[in-house]
């Protein structure tokens, strides 16, 4: 253990972890001592012989776990990042013992004693706001987490943690490989008809890297795959969408059903009747009955709008001799009608969109036109992976704000999607500034050729940034109210916001040009782009709303009802009755994501918050209007955005800092417009 580079803080700036030195034989030690540490640092607290006070207490609580901290955000960054088998063995054996280290404080009754104590006494306590805050979510979050129960219920509440999180790791696993078996091998180039020559040639580079001859097309996490807008042969279209449907029904379809009913099960126990219902009690929706409510009002209009599209798509198709029209059409006839009807092709866009300068001239140009930072790469800073980067990021007048780290590309050992985390949280009370990282799933093109973006891949590494943004910008006390810790349907808020640098004109005119001339994007091309953003609205918020109201099911029945769903084909059955109970069974719109492969919902920390991207839209369409038009520069909005929200974290409640940004409570109007839907 005397080499262990987890036992003591990094040496290195901002406290980034020593990835040269980390091995995968470093993990079980240092999360063993890491939680033991912990236990004995409660065991103290309990122990104090002093009366609870928040300073013995409360902060004593903030300041525990430090080595365990230290190893969790590495190893968890790895097992999703560029796992092995090894790491995967470990997650597999440490889930289910870190859930149970988290039960063993969450439940420890001296612990929470010395808590409820000290919150039954804090109107006397003269506590600053930001930690009358912190000791009411802390006590908040003990007896959510069950403190109150008798010792029978708590023994089964940890029955039922322990087993969720083991299934959680066995579902991440499980997706990973449905997700490679699901790829698609292709032996003669000319079924790829319609791809560039940069993404045939990468597709054969992922068929050399797995040993095959040919051409393979790899699966994203998404079910409308990319590909399907480009490739004109219908029958591998088809494939490849049957082969996106399909994958992790069999294994991880039943694994859901179970997860769900534990969650509802464990939901009844702490008092609440449904998952949904429990997670609803500590977001700012408030319940289920408000996000039933919005989802209603959006399912009728936007099946209609779907519907019309389809109708436009389906005439297309049929100018091309196609009358079996279907869902692996959909993508590629949108794709002809936007460059017949608004003379937009996806092809065309792409040289405008090259990493270097969508990152550079486009995503760090935008936040320091908003909020004055700068970024400075350091490549004597080591990352996790060879492809991550490390930026040092400064305000204005060259004060050190923090690191972002950059993983952008695809592959093998990385789970599919895009996201955000941290590795070092920022903490006036640890002596920390943030450390944050963004991971996407680009794929990489053959040696020499350009990075080249599509529209989607741009707008996803300006939301990512966005969450990026909320960590760096944090400036609390303290860590439990840090950065992204906010309710979930709140922190795609500040990334959503973030989006709309994208299409700004001044931010777009520095990053959209040609990478090979310097061109900018002709203007009468991003006004036709403008034009074709609307068509197709009311399918992807059909995909959005299925996959949102397949969540909802979930989450919002009886462990009983879910219990009865055994087995791939109970998923299916589930599934089909929830979408046409809902009125979206539209054969031709699939949900964005189906059951056996919706990890935010079985991995993640969406469960029962899928909802959170529409509910976000709301206050980030609102947010947009009204950065377009209070009247202040775009610098005095930045700034007023990240000093009365970014900064704040969950140090104040969320809808408070909405508020004190906006001067009013959120509008729909905005979020309305914006979908093309209409507003009653």
């Amino acid at each position: 253990m005397t080499d262990n580079p987890f036992l003591a803080p990094s040496s290195l700036p901002y406290q980034l972890p020593p990835f040269g030195e980390i091995r995968e034989e470093h993990y079980r030690p240092a999360l063993d001592q890491g939680m033991a540490e912990q236990l004995a640092e409660i065991a103290r607290i309990t122990g104090n012989p002093e009366p609870a006070d928040f300073e013995n207490t409360v902060v004593a609580l903030e300041r525990s776990g430090a080595l365990l901290t230290r190893v969790l955000v590495v190893f968890d960054n790895q097992s999703s990042a560029d796992t092995n088998d090894a790491v995967q063995e470990l997650e597999i054996e440490y889930r289910p013992k870190l859930a149970a280290h988290a039960d063993a404080i969450h439940l420890d009754r001296a612990l929470f004693a010395r808590i409820d104590e000290v919150h039954r006494n804090r109107g006397e306590l003269g506590l600053d706001a930001e930690s009358l805050r912190l000791l009411e979510r802390r006590h908040q979050q003990l007896v959510r987490a069950g403190a109150r129960l008798s010792a029978a219920e708590q023994r089964r509440l940890r029955e039922l943690n322990a087993e969720l999180a083991a299934a959680s790791a066995t579902f991440e696993q499980q997706l990973r490989a449905a997700n490679a078996a699901g790829a698609l091998l292709v032996t003669d180039v000319e079924q790829l008809a319609g791809l560039s020559e940069g993404e045939i040639e990468a597709a054969a580079e992922r068929a050399r890297e797995r040993g095959e001859e040919g051409y393979l097309l790899a699966l994203v996490n998404f079910t409308n795959q990319p590909l399907l807008a480009k490739l004109a042969d219908r029958g591998l279209r088809r494939r490849l969408l049957d082969s996106a449907l399909a994958r992790g029904l069999s294994t991880n379809g039943p694994l859901a059903a179970r997860m769900a009913a534990l969650r509802a099960e464990r939901a009844a126990l702490l008092g609440h009747p449904s998952h949904a219902a429990y997670v609803l009690d500590d977001q700012t929706a408030g319940s289920v009955d408000a996000v039933d409510e919005l989802l209603a009002k959006l399912v009728a209009p936007s099946v209609a709008n779907a519907e019309r599209e389809l109708a436009r798509l389906a005439e297309a198709a049929e100018a091309d001799g196609v009358t079996d029209f279907g869902a692996h059409d959909v993508a590629y006839y949108a794709e002809q009608v936007r460059r017949t009807e608004y003379a937009v092709d996806a092809a065309e866009l792409r040289p405008y969109y090259e990493l270097e300068q969508v990152l550079h001239d486009g995503v760090f140009h935008a936040a320091e036109l908003a909020y004055g930072v700068r970024f400075t790469e350091r490549p004597d800073l080591t990352g996790y992976h060879p492809d991550t980067r490390v930026f040092e990021v400064f305000e204005g007048d060259g004060t050190p704000l923090g690191l972002f780290l950059a993983d952008f590309f695809a592959r093998p050992s990385k789970r599919g999607g895009a996201w955000m985390s941290e590795l070092v949280t920022q903490s006036e009370l640890l002596g920390q500034r943030p450390v944050v990282f963004n991971n996407l799933n680009i794929t990489k093109p053959a040696p020499g050729r350009p990075v080249l973006l599509s529209a989607d891949e741009v707008r996803t590494l300006f939301h990512e940034f966005g969450h990026a943004l909320h960590g760096l910008f944090s400036d609390v006390r303290h860590p439990s109210l840090a950065g992204t810790r906010v309710p979930r349907d709140f922190v795609e808020f500040p990334s959503q916001v973030n989006e709309m640098w994208a299409t700004w004109p001044a931010v777009q005119a520095r990053y959209a040009r040609h990478h090979r001339t310097g061109e900018p994007l002709p203007a009468e091309l991003s006004a036709r782009l403008a034009q074709a953003e609307g068509f197709g609205q009311g399918l992807r918020m059909v995909e959005v709303l299925a996959a949102t109201l397949l969540d909802w099911a979930w989450h919002t029945r009886s462990a009983e009802e879910l219990a009865a769903v055994q087995d791939a084909a109970g998923v299916e059955e589930f599934e089909a009755r929830v979408l046409k109970e809902a009125g979206l069974a539209l054969p031709a719109v699939p949900p964005r994501y189906r059951t056996g492969y919706f990890a935010h919902l079985f991995v993640g920390g969406y469960s029962a918050g899928y909802y959170s991207y529409l509910w976000s839209e709301v206050l980030d369409a609102d947010t947009v209007e009204w950065f377009k038009e209070n009247g202040r520069s775009v610098r005095e909005s930045g700034e007023a955005f990240r000093r009365e929200l970014l900064s704040r974290g969950d140090s104040v409640p969320a809808m408070a800092a909405f508020r004190a940004v906006l001067g009013r409570d959120p509008q729909v109007g905005p979020l309305l417009a914006r979908r093309g839907l209409a507003q009653d």
